[in-house]
């Protein structure tokens, strides 16, 4: 999990390409250092993107929470597809969990846990995590406040996530 840790500020850099499109350019020393996200595309609400790490394509699709209660930024959902690893689901919260916090994402009826690192909390099943968001239209996370303090809840639309997802799918197919 400590690779989706370093994928979310990817996210959040991707999210900001037209306001990085205005700004100079960086020196050629400065992009060697930093991977740069290739969008696949926007699925309604959701973007799917490519970017190399150490030599390997990873894959990934996100979107911004519609709602967050308390209000905050950079609060993401994203699914990741590596080499190593299929459907790594976490939720960036915009500050850091507590200690060892439980999180839970609802989708319809079904309630999916998610542990935490850091600032984000991760699918322990991730494959259910993307069954339920398939069917799903809406998904609901829950968990501790920032500092422990009160309960965060954050709304993430699923519309256009089968699109995403399939499109990253088939940039980094699954190997045999």
């Amino acid at each position: 999990m400590p690779r989706l840790i370093r994928l979310l500020p990817l996210c959040l850099a991707l999210a900001a390409l037209p306001a990085l499109a205005q700004q100079r350019p960086a020196a050629p020393a400065q992009q060697a250092a930093q991977p740069v996200p290739r969008q696949l595309g926007s699925f309604r609400d959701w973007t799917a993107a490519t970017y190399q790490e150490g030599g390997q394509k990873i894959c990934y699709a996100f979107t911004r929470a519609s709602k967050s209660e308390p209000a905050r930024q950079g609060v993401l959902l994203t699914v990741t597809h590596r080499p190593a690893g299929r459907d790594g689901v976490a939720i960036s919260a915009g500050y850091a969990y507590p200690r060892a916090a439980d999180v839970t994402l609802a989708i319809g009826q079904t309630n999916l846990p998610f542990y935490t690192g850091g600032h984000s909390a991760f699918a322990r099943d991730g494959a259910a995590v993307v069954a339920a968001m398939r069917s799903g239209s809406r998904a609901s996370a829950r968990g501790p406040g920032a500092g422990g303090r009160g309960t965060a809840n954050d709304q993430f639309s699923l519309a256009g996530f089968a699109a995403a997802y399939d499109a990253m799918s088939r940039e980094c197919p699954a190997r045999r």
